[in-house]
């Protein structure tokens, strides 16, 4: 059957190499952990983590993310053997049509697709919504919106991803050394907001360390209905619940929003040098030192306040906690860090889009005609231009912030199908892995696929309908073109 058909490493080198269609390798070690950095240390450093506290599991917040943390590295482990084996855009949906078959390659590239242009158009609209803000404290009123034949404009936006699309068409050289600048900026600041919120640290806020779990309040995604709960808890007829440990694990689901980005690190294999080396240096290193930060930053924000407090705000972030203690100097430092964070977060996940779409073009399950780079600078212009177009159209006239936990599901499915690629991977083809190999095998791998799956299951039954409808949209989009004009059909015709 052709959807469970495989393509060879081999082939997948080779069509790399193909004339119109190449990425130039320019990126080394450092470039990448900055990568990683960049589009893990965004907004989520200073929002999600109060949410987590707030509404989910109190300080043990912390154990949140460590749990996310632990998830999030047993799956790069394995995209860094992939990424390291065979060097090529595309990430998990590449590694997925090698172990797995075209049709799971298509689905995880249409889900890719989903998390990545998901996300950058919430981080565009939120971007927007701080400038804002920012532009508020100092004293300066813009209007977010302006009206455009009859239709309100999200015009901050607009302007972000119109700069980082032109930047990205420029070359992932000039883009990457932009990337370098504003976020070695975010990280001052960063850890500007954990010194200074260790001096308002009090450890009678740590007690109980874990809440005692009770019926949820209607705050902040919390809810009592079935659409609400966690797909798990609804499965098995479990009374809805907050904090308490199975508060800590649905607190691990929600910030695992914060270490999305290591797979989008992936899908720039192409272009980097020497990627057996640099690969796994970088995104594990990346995804080391974005951990130590957060546990940090999560240390210092529920030892500022009561989880109770977080609780009561509407937004709750760490602007929240430095009100509450009477520094709001520092909450308009952490404002402008936010506008940083987001600013960098947006670039990486635009590249991310266009390099996956490159990828499926290349592949014939989109047009081919689409996925062309440019001769002068070896980027996917047109797509590149496409998936800016897209973003803005959604960031600017959408309420698409309804699609935040469709980010998260859509990268764990990504994650489980990797850890299981790795497996086939290494029986399929011993030899092949000449990089970076993932230790303690087959544990760690099935480890990982358990881990992520399970972190699904804690997602809310709505994200689980909406998912399984995208995923729908998808296999029809494949039946309908995909499976006609894959090149690996049309190979197997002759």
């Amino acid at each position: 059957m052709q959807w469970l058909k495989t393509k060879t490493i081999e082939q997948a080198l080779a069509d790399s190499d193909e004339p119109g269609r190449q990425l130039q390798r320019t990126l080394g070690v450092f470039d990448l952990m900055i990568l990683g950095l960049a589009v893990a240390v965004g907004a989520g450093i200073f929002s999600v983590g109060a949410r987590a506290a707030g509404s989910f599991a109190g300080p043990a917040v912390i154990f949140s993310f460590i749990l996310a943390a632990a998830t999030c590295a047993l799956a790069i482990m394995c995209y860094a053997e992939f990424a390291s084996t065979v060097p090529v855009t595309g990430s998990a949906y590449t590694y997925t049509y090698l172990t797995l078959g075209e049709g799971l390659a298509w689905i995880i590239g249409w889900n890719l697709l989903l998390e990545m242009i998901s996300a950058a158009a919430v981080l565009a609209k939120y971007w927007g919504i701080y400038l804002a803000a920012v532009f508020s404290t100092a004293g300066i009123d813009i209007p977010q919106t302006i009206q455009i034949a009859g239709f309100g404009l999200n015009w901050g936006p607009f302007f972000i991803v119109a700069v980082f699309t032109a930047l990205l068409i420029a070359g992932t050289q000039i883009s990457a050394k932009v990337n370098n600048v504003f976020t070695v900026i975010k990280l001052v600041i960063t850890v500007f907001v954990i010194v200074v919120g260790f001096t308002y640290m009090n450890t009678d806020n740590f007690t109980p360390f874990v809440p005692q779990s009770q019926p949820p309040v209607v705050a902040h995604g919390v809810t009592g209905d079935v659409w609400g709960q966690p797909m798990l808890a609804w499965l098995f007829g479990a009374a809805p619940s907050q904090y308490g440990w199975l508060g800590v694990i649905s607190g691990a689901s929600l910030v695992f929003f914060a270490f999305l980005g290591f797979d989008v690190v992936a899908t720039s294999a192409e272009e980097v040098k020497d990627p057996q080396r640099t690969l796994p240096r970088g995104i594990l290193g990346g995804l080391a030192l974005v951990t130590v930060l957060y546990i940090l930053v999560t240390l210092a924000l529920t030892g500022m306040v009561p989880y109770t407090e977080l609780a009561k705000a509407e937004n709750p972030s760490l602007a929240t906690a430095f009100i509450a203690v009477g520094a709001g100097w520092a909450a308009q430092v952490i404002s402008v860090g936010v506008l940083i964070g987001m600013t960098t977060v947006v670039m990486v996940l635009l590249m991310g889009s266009s390099r996956v779409l490159l990828a499926l073009c290349r592949d014939g399950l989109l047009p081919r005609s689409w996925g062309v780079t440019s001769v002068k600078r070896k980027t996917p212009v047109r797509l590149q231009l496409a998936v800016g177009v897209i973003v803005a159209v959604l960031a600017g006239f959408t309420k698409v912030e309804l699609l935040e936990e469709m980010i998260n599901i859509g990268t764990l499915s990504a994650f489980v199908l990797v850890s299981i690629g790795v497996l086939v991977l290494r029986k399929k083809r011993p030899e092949s892995s000449t990089g970076y190999r993932v230790p303690f095998m087959p544990v760690l791998p099935v480890l990982s696929a358990l881990l992520c799956f399970y972190l699904m299951l804690n997602l809310t039954t709505l994200t689980w309908l909406r998912f399984l409808g995208w995923m729908a949209l998808g296999a029809v989009i494949y039946m309908a073109y995909g499976m006609r004009h894959s090149r690996l059909a049309q190979a197997y015709k002759k």
